[in-house]
């Protein structure tokens, strides 16, 4: 069992985030599962704006499984070109939509089981799914969410599955997905990997990494970010 106090502080923490960001979700946009599951492999290595700028075009090509595991390979890779790495990406939404159709009649499962089963899904892509298609609590470690717990002491590990269960130990399963979304919304806006805006940050008081950035609070401010990675 975690530390009380430690828990005490982490909750504190969301609570906090969850009032500074009342809009935070999922920044990319989906209409239904397999949309999630296309545009979240999409997202690896590039920003969500250029993900969901090709994503009208994808989808009205391919706008399910089938469609999509009998698309060809140049077309696809013509669409997706601005996300980047747009052979490997188009080789995995193939094989992705092609392991839907065999193993799932077309469907996304809504379990992390057969998730992680399928090509080029891990943990990460599989809790992005559940939490935000299926309403199914999962805490989804990216790399803005696996920074912030090691500077709020909540884990030391940088194994995206042991923070993963080591953050969940903090909070109640109910609060995981938006828990994700709090962090990735600060971690993108002010908790930077380089110079975060440590003397503008709402949680500063509970954080053990306060001064990593600048703490005056003028200078601090210029780092904020109204929104998230462009």
């Amino acid at each position: 069992m975690p530390d009380t106090s430690l828990v005490r502080r982490a909750r504190k923490i969301d609570r906090v985030l969850a009032e500074t960001y009342p809009d935070a979700r999922c920044e990319l946009d989906f209409d239904n599962p397999f949309e999630l599951l296309v545009v979240t492999v999409l997202s690896a290595q590039t920003t969500d704006k250029r993900v969901n700028a090709v994503r009208p075009t994808l989808f009205a090509a391919y706008p399910d499984a089938r469609a999509m595991a009998g698309a060809e390979r140049e077309k696809v890779e013509q669409i997706i070109q601005p996300t980047g790495f747009f052979r490997a990406k188009t080789e995995s939404l193939l094989k992705l939509s092609q392991a839907l159709v065999e193993r799932h009649d077309g469907e996304v499962p809504p379990r992390l089981d057969d998730l992680v089963k399928l090509p080029g899904v891990g943990r990460k892509t599989a809790n992005v799914v559940l939490g935000n298609a299926f309403g199914i609590p999962g805490v989804t470690v990216d790399t803005h969410v696996g920074r912030l717990a090691r500077r709020f002491a909540w884990t030391e590990e940088s194994d995206p599955v042991k923070v993963e269960h080591e953050i969940g130990a903090l909070f109640p399963k109910r609060d995981w997905t938006m828990l994700s979304h709090h962090l990735i919304w600060h971690g993108r806006r002010v908790c930077h990997a380089r110079n975060p805006a440590c003397g503008a940050c709402p949680v500063a008081r509970w954080c053990p990494a306060y001064g990593e950035g600048p703490t005056d609070p003028a200078k601090a401010a210029t780092l904020v970010r109204t929104e998230g990675r462009a």
